[in-house]
């Protein structure tokens, strides 16, 4: 594994991730780009993006997708990075709205979308995520070719993604974020990612991301055990937890790649990224089973 490029995953912003606590956290389209352009440039090749309205708050609205798209990409070099767009529903989000930026015109959709694969509890609330509902969202990324980013809290998530891949919604190879240091979830520890690791469907692509304090223990094992890492203030905002020193996210980036320096791992470029994942002339699912509930 250390031979193979180190994929870094940047998650800038969140839907949680409080800008009182820690001003890094951009916010505004304008700065979220500004720091996506950064970050690409010290190592991060894909980016899962949210958006906030005005207040402040997370919002699905497919507009400001666009427009955040837009601005990441007409940076220089932003053509080449990798676009993840969120369709949590963790905030009550109706699933029209979740899928919304799925349908953005050829041209502005994301390359990839996030794909939670259960419903799970955070420390301070759930994200339910109904097997029809996850159905419905890996139909629609299928059906506008947006390559799935596959998210796992627990084991029960892998096996729904093998439930997926048997009913034909998931195109190889598969790509899969497996959070670790979550409340009632995968501790972030040796023996439950190397129990993790041992049941995924291949061929699969594997990120390692830490919650909180166990951000950086986790992008470790991920940087020696698996394909990538994610990384970023949406998942924790202090560069000492113990002091809450707060973070940057070019500052988490330059960590990791310090790490990957450290063991001798190459870091992969936004075209490497994409020839991993298969985004270039990439199959696109084809469901056996379409549509088990209606977009109403």
């Amino acid at each position: 594994m250390l031979d193979r490029p180190l994929i870094i995953n940047l998650a800038p912003t969140g839907a949680v991730s409080d800008p009182r606590k820690n001003p890094a956290v951009p916010i505004e389209n304008r700065h979220i780009a500004e720091v996506v352009q950064e970050c690409a440039a010290a190592g991060a090749s894909i980016c899962h993006l949210h958006v906030r309205d005005d207040a402040g708050a997370p919002t699905c609205d497919p507009a400001r997708f666009a427009d955040l798209f837009g601005l990441v990409r007409a940076q220089p070099g932003g053509s080449d990075i990798v676009l993840c767009a969120t369709t949590s529903g963790r905030h009550g989000q109706s699933l029209e709205e979740r899928a919304a930026v799925l349908s953005l015109p050829e041209g502005i959709r994301p390359d990839m979308a996030s794909l939670t694969l259960g419903s799970l509890n955070f420390a301070t609330g759930p994200s339910v995520n109904a097997p029809d509902t996850i159905r419905y969202l890996a139909d629609r990324m299928a059906e506008f070719g947006i390559k799935p980013e596959l998210e796992v809290f627990d084991v029960g998530m892998i096996e729904f993604a093998k439930t997926l891949i048997a009913e034909g919604r998931l195109a190889p190879p598969y790509y899969f974020n497996i959070f670790l240091g979550n409340i009632g979830g995968l501790a972030c520890n040796v023996e439950h990612l190397g129990f993790v690791l041992g049941l995924l469907p291949q061929p699969a692509i594997v990120s390692v991301a830490g919650i909180g304090r166990h951000q950086a223990a986790a992008n470790v094992l991920g940087a020696v055990a698996a394909h990538g890492v994610r990384v970023g203030l949406e998942d924790n905002l202090w560069a000492d937890c113990s002091t809450k020193a707060p973070a940057t996210n070019p500052g988490l980036v330059r960590g990791i790649t310090r790490v990957a320096a450290a063991i001798g791992r190459p870091v992969a470029s936004a075209a490497q990224t994409r020839t991993i994942l298969g985004l270039y002339g990439r199959p696109v699912a084809r469901p056996a089973l379409r549509n088990l509930i209606s977009a109403g």
